[in-house]
């Protein structure tokens, strides 16, 4: 058995001493130290009570390695998906040195769902984000944040309001403004579509169709795989499927919309593109070739702030942390490090 004594010190030491010479660390295995940390019983996960107008409910969390100098945490999109498809960040920044935090925002999977439509609110999700933030004891010494979809827009909200609190930001694959998507929906996917499947989608649509497995068929194969993940449906990554599969509908079809061509919810006015120059944090705006919101777009994000650097994913789609894993996992990563070496 000598030979797997040393092979399994081998693998440890070089997983951890790569984690640790990423991280600036002098111990190599300073990356997997939860001492001190109180939660080290359950392997990271912490649940973190929020106040709302409704009462205290319950968030889902749950740190993955230690630095104190970068903590990252993850809003997921819908609103209503869950943490789950954020899970391909686990082949990326443990080797990066990133500390970094799974969260369900309420009524998502793992947090509570409660049975209160008042509450989806999206200047009540920016509150329910500084009280988690308050919670995981993150600051402007070392506090990112990065939003995805319709996490980036809630990152945009709260970067707004709260930027004091903030190292960085990272808004992916999100537009400045609800209306400039709806029209790039209008104006330019759905021309490109084939028509006779864009008009059996309308007539589903017109109808409130919107679960009929013939609606999904049909946005399957006429939209989702050019524009929202870039693979056949059967190879779509299980922690993405995951995440789709419990979406929770009761938020996300008050917010967004029944359709997925463009936004009917109560975002549909959302515009922030006059307030940008008011962002001063350090900011990577993410934005794809194929993504279902016009790349001009959320390039505007990055000149729009005053500290901005743009991420453009050639060959991605709204999911390009999938589809163009390489470039859009690099350049974050290199971001992150650029604003904690001061280089930014």
């Amino acid at each position: 058995m000598r030979w797997f004594r040393s092979a399994f010190v081998l693998a440890s030491w070089c997983v951890c001493c790569s984690a640790a010479v990423a991280a600036g660390s002098t111990v190599a295995d300073s990356y997997f130290d939860a001492s001190g940390r109180d939660d080290v019983l359950t392997g990271g996960v912490k649940l973190i009570a929020v106040q709302t107008p409704q009462g205290p409910f319950h968030v889902w969390t749950k740190r993955v390695g230690n630095n104190p100098r970068i903590k990252v945490l993850l809003l997921h999109g819908g609103p209503g998906m869950t943490h789950e498809y954020f899970e391909a960040f686990d082949s990326y920044f443990p080797r990066a040195g990133i500390e970094y935090y799974y969260y369900d925002q309420l009524g998502s999977a793992y947090s509570d769902q409660p049975d209160e439509p008042t509450l989806w609110e999206l200047p009540r999700f920016v509150e329910e984000v500084e009280q988690v933030r308050k919670a995981l004891k993150l600051d402007k010494s070392n506090f990112y944040l990065l939003g995805h979809s319709w996490g980036g827009m809630l990152a945009l909200e709260y970067a707004l309001k709260y930027q004091q609190n903030l190292k960085a930001l990272i808004i992916s694959n999100m537009v400045p403004s609800i209306p400039a998507y709806s029209r790039y929906a209008q104006d330019v996917l759905m021309p490109a579509m084939d028509q006779k499947a864009l008009a059996e989608i309308k007539r589903l649509e017109a109808a409130g169709k919107y679960d009929d497995p013939r609606y999904d068929e049909l946005l399957m194969q006429n939209f989702y795989i050019y524009h929202v993940l870039r693979m056949p449906p059967d190879q779509w990554p299980d922690p993405l499927l995951r995440s789709l599969n419990k979406i929770n509908k009761q938020i996300y079809v008050p917010m967004q919309g029944p359709s997925e061509l463009g936004t009917s919810g109560k975002l549909v006015k959302w515009d922030r593109v006059a307030d940008l120059p008011r962002i001063t944090v350090p900011t990577l705006a993410v934005g794809a070739r194929y993504d279902t919101m016009e790349p001009a777009q959320m390039q505007r994000i990055a000149s729009g702030v005053k500290k901005g650097r743009y991420l453009f994913c050639p060959n991605g789609s709204h999911f390009d942390l999938y589809d163009d894993q390489g470039v859009y996992m690099t350049g974050v990563v290199q971001f992150i490090a650029d604003v904690d070496a001061g280089r930014f």
